[in-house]
């Protein structure tokens, strides 16, 4: 039986495989590889459980894979921890991991806690990005696929003279467009698609045979396995692309944890007031003003114990 090998010899693996992916051709260097690869049984079943998992990448979309090894060099600190959680999982564990954070990490396209993007697809299609975002884009001679791996997207898709479908994969489903304008958001533990225009086809992976359509004005959380009650969509659901954040009569507690997407550290808001009620239109690029203004409108009083720690607590 093969040696199991101990986490020195992972490192070392993953250090040699972001070096010799780096895109520059070193004769030297891959002799070295080589000797290091052969001076042990540890350093080849190292290198052998690294070898299986690049096989597994290459179920990923290629964009996505290609992505990973091009950032590699310039990423090289956060691709090592990385790589080197991956391989301490071991193999059988692929499936379990499809939807830990190196996904997001090594995404192709993302945005920080404090930015939004405009993309502009090679189709003439548009994205807006919301912060915290983490996305892989693959279009192909036979679809276009988006894979939100985290965050929050908005999809305005545009006509294909090769009429590909346009389709957007969650860790939960996909989500086809139907000619439309819609919103994706990757929660924590399922998804959220809310329709402006036009209808999309919701499939949750369990289920991917009993679609479900989706119409302008409504919204829908589903998960793996079930498709919860069609909604009507929230007005200004999407007042993020203009950096609002417009709520009306919502609870203080999920408006909170709402505010909390845009900015760094830790924002809580104590079970006491959590049930107060609170509508209006607020800058998301404006945190701290919005919560110094919370005690004018509300009977909490804000608390920054630091920068990064908030605490909204009754008055």
């Amino acid at each position: 039986m093969p040696p199991v090998p101990d986490l020195k010899a992972l490192e070392a693996a993953a250090t040699w495989y972001v070096q010799l992916n780096d895109g520059s051709t070193d004769e030297t260097r891959t002799r070295a590889w080589q000797a290091w690869l052969t001076s042990s049984p540890q350093h080849e079943a190292a290198w052998a459980r690294l070898e299986r998992f690049q096989r597994q990448w290459a179920m990923m979309p290629q964009e996505a894979a290609l992505s990973s090894l091009d950032a590699a060099k310039a990423q090289r600190r956060d691709v090592l921890k990385i790589v080197a959680m991956l391989l301490a999982v071991g193999s059988s564990s692929w499936l379990a991991a499809e939807h830990v954070p190196y996904r997001s990490m090594l995404a192709e396209h993302r945005t920080n806690i404090r930015q939004r993007r405009s993309l502009r697809l090679d189709d003439g299609s548009q994205l807006e990005l919301n912060a915290d975002t983490a996305l892989d884009i693959h279009f192909d001679s036979t679809q276009r696929l988006i894979h939100l791996h985290r965050g929050e997207i908005l999809v305005q898709t545009a006509r294909d003279p090769d009429q590909r479908p346009f389709i957007v994969h969650t860790q939960d489903g996909s989500v086809r467009a139907l000619g439309t304008r819609f919103c994706v958001r990757q929660l924590d533990e399922h998804t959220r698609v809310g329709v402006e225009q036009a209808a999309v086809e919701i499939r949750p992976y369990e289920h991917s045979d009993q679609p479900l359509c989706l119409e302008a004005g409504q919204q829908v959380t589903f998960d793996r396995d079930e498709v919860d009650a069609i909604e009507g969509l929230p007005a200004a659901s999407t007042a993020w692309v203009k950096g609002m954040l417009s709520v009306d009569d919502w609870r203080l507690g999920d408006f909170i944890e709402e505010l909390g997407r845009y900015r760094a550290g830790v924002l809580r808001c104590a079970s006491s007031v959590e049930g107060l009620r609170i509508s209006g239109a607020f800058r998301i690029d404006d945190t701290e003003t919005v919560l110094e203004n919370l005690s004018k409108t509300l009977p909490v009083k804000v608390r920054f114990l630091t920068r990064y720690w908030v605490s909204v607590e009754p008055a």
